[in-house]
Parts: structure tokens; sequence; C-alpha cells
């Protein structure tokens, strides 16, 4: 299986600087920009299969992508973004000021902490990975298209390429990124692409992200 990884496009709380986790934002229209971009990009993939995760930005991006895939977005769960709990839409100087303790704790191992009120990455990962797994039966030799969230993408590569989960702090991905994921020989995963977009025009008085 071949599966893309696809970063939703930008919202209101990523264009504020806003940490963004099960919040029920939709896009901006650099976010739908961005989704466009991405519809034309994957098209050279010809995937077989849409997922998304349940979430507004993630499901108006998938909407997009369904447009130049010519495929119905079919929800999974799984592929939502780790729960911030009380932490959801604050920017990181609120962070920084309201939760000290945690903040310092992520910055040292963001994979032995747990969000107040929400989720740890260990669990993200788990139910982001069982997820993959189901998949991995059900489209075995198809190219397939996920569309999720920062947190969980990263969580899922750090698997697939039997790092510590630590290890996401190492990658940078972009809001409209693409992960490329293949299964090679013996079953072991590879990265065949990291932070796959299509540059769009910003729109006017709409900052980049």
């Amino acid at each position: 299986m071949r599966l893309l990884l696809v970063r939703h496009g930008e919202t209101p709380y990523n264009r504020e600087g806003r940490v963004q986790g099960q919040s029920r934002e939709g896009l901006t229209p650099l976010g739908r920009l961005q989704a466009q971009g991405l519809g034309r990009l994957l098209r050279g993939y010809a995937p077989t299969a849409l997922y998304t995760s349940p979430l507004p930005r993630a499901v108006e991006t998938a909407h997009i992508l369904a447009g130049h895939l010519g495929l119905d977005p079919l929800p999974l769960p799984a592929l939502a973004e780790m729960h911030l709990g009380e932490m959801d839409g604050l920017t990181i100087a609120e962070l920084r000021q309201r939760y000290p303790l945690f903040m310092e704790a992520w910055r040292k191992d963001p994979a032995g902490v747990q969000v107040p009120g929400g989720e740890s990455l260990p669990q993200v990962q788990e139910r982001a990975w069982h997820a993959v797994e189901d998949l991995l039966l059900r489209h075995p030799q198809e190219t397939v298209v996920a569309v999720s969230h920062n947190f969980t993408i990263l969580a899922l590569l750090t698997r697939a390429l039997g790092l510590p989960l630590s290890a996401i702090r190492r990658f940078h991905l972009d809001l409209g990124g693409v992960v490329v994921l293949a299964t090679g020989r013996e079953g072991q995963w590879v990265l065949e692409a990291f932070n796959l977009r299509e540059p769009v025009p910003v729109p006017q008085g709409s900052p980049a992200s």
C-alpha cells in the first residue's frame, strides 16, 4: 500500500497562532486554496480511496480533494487530531503563562506527558496506528489518501520508521503538506516523500503559515 498522509489546509486558529486539537474550525480562503493545490498534486498518484478525520477542517479539505480525485471521502475517527483538552485554542504565550510546568515537560519529552483534560502522544499514536493497519488490510495493493492533522501524522510517521515518538520534534510538516509512505520489502514501511505540497498564491490580507 502507498499511504498519502495529508495535513489539512489553514484555519483561523493556524493564522492566529493558536494550538488546535479537536476544535471545530473550518478552512480560511488560503486553506481552501491549499486544498485545491493538493487536489492537483495528488491526482498524479491515482489514489483509489480517500479517508478523512471527522474534524471540520479535515472534512472540508477532503471534500475539495474529492472534486479532483473523483472519490467519496470516508470518515475515519482515529485520524482525528490529538485532544488538547484545556489547552485547545490558546496561543503559545498563553500556554507558557498558564501551564509552565507542562510546557517545560513537553519541551524535554513530548511523548512522556499527558495534556490536561486531553490525550498523550502515545494514545494518539496507538489509535491512529490501528487505523493504518486496518487500511493496509483493506487496500494492500492500492494508493490511499488519508486527511489528518499534524500530531497524528507525525506520530504515525515515527511509528512507521521505527523512531522514538519524541522524534516528532525533528519534523516540520506544513499546512497542506503530504507525507508519502509505502510498504516495502518484508512489510517494512518506506518514506518516499515528506512535506510535499503545491505552492499557492496567498490571498490578499491572509498571511502565509
